[in-house]
């Protein structure tokens, strides 16, 4: 097996400076922008997921905690924000209180709660865009 120690000084120089060429090619290509096709959020939108309905039927704990942890990154966007809920309404008193509870009083001004009703064949969705 060659390493570079077994070889005399130039080619030990040259073969270094090639695998440090190749290694900065490799961290260059992680910093390239997506691909014009790739999916973008849409201007002020902050995030946006789909909730399972199993999770929901169930009152999951873990989707209690993303819907808490959702109101409070609406909550710490330096614009007002609007969280969107998509369901069927028998579910929005759930959701919405999860989300409120991510929501620190002294900036519930700055979140606005809106509630879309769904049919049963739609999905669940949570939605958070800031105002422009």
């Amino acid at each position: 097996m060659w390493t570079l120690s077994h070889m005399t000084p130039l080619p030990r120089l040259i073969a270094g400076a090639a695998l440090l060429a190749l290694v900065g090619c490799a961290q260059l290509q992680t910093q390239t922008p997506p691909a014009p096709n790739a999916r973008t959020a849409p201007a002020g939108e902050v995030l946006s997921f789909t909730i399972p309905p199993d999770a929901l039927g169930a009152h999951d704990p873990q989707l209690t905690a993303v819907l808490t942890k959702a109101g409070a990154l609406a909550a710490a966007q330096k614009r007002p924000a609007t969280i969107q809920v998509a369901a069927l309404g028998q579910d929005f008193r759930y959701l919405n209180q999860a989300l409120w509870n991510g929501v620190p009083a002294q900036r519930a001004g700055y979140v606005h709660l809106e509630n879309l009703t769904v049919s049963a064949s739609q999905p669940y969705s949570v939605t958070i865009r800031t105002q422009d």
